[in-house]
């Protein structure tokens, strides 16, 4: 019996393209002292000096303790200042000098990749434009909320 093909499933597709430009973007921040996590995080405390944690975590779909663990290493390493960090008081979270080049080195390297894409699938970059802003439904079974 012959082997059925498969359909072709965006979501799958995604997935990989997902995890190839993911690849890539870790491998132009690892000289920054970067990872993808780091990266965004990084920029969403610069977006919003004084964020809270819960609010972090929220915005980077990750608990509060995993939020806590990675903010305390981008302190550790200097890119980020905690002006409040002891217990029982809310945190003033803000980035440093050092986490604000960081910050505008990995941008440019983010444009370049940003450039290389479109470059090669100008329709798949013009379908992706907004999508992180308003995203698609996803479904309930998934555990997510829907928009």
């Amino acid at each position: 019996m012959a082997a059925q093909q498969r359909r072709f499933s965006p979501v799958i597709a995604l997935l990989t393209m997902s995890s190839i430009w993911e690849a890539q973007l870790g491998a132009v921040l690892k000289d920054l002292g970067l990872t993808t996590r780091k990266y965004a995080l990084l920029g969403h405390i610069y977006g919003m000096p004084g964020i809270s944690f819960s609010e972090l975590a929220r915005r980077s779909q990750i608990t509060v303790q995993t939020a806590h663990t990675a903010v305390r290493t981008l302190v550790d390493e200097g890119f980020v200042h905690d002006s409040t960090a002891h217990a029982g008081s809310a945190s003033e979270l803000r980035v440093t000098a050092k986490g604000d080049w960081a910050l505008t080195e990995a941008e440019k390297r983010l444009r370049a990749l940003d450039r290389e894409l479109s470059k090669g699938a100008p329709e798949l970059s013009q379908a992706l434009r907004g999508l992180h802003e308003e995203p698609v439904e996803v479904h309930p079974a998934a555990g997510r909320r829907t928009a």
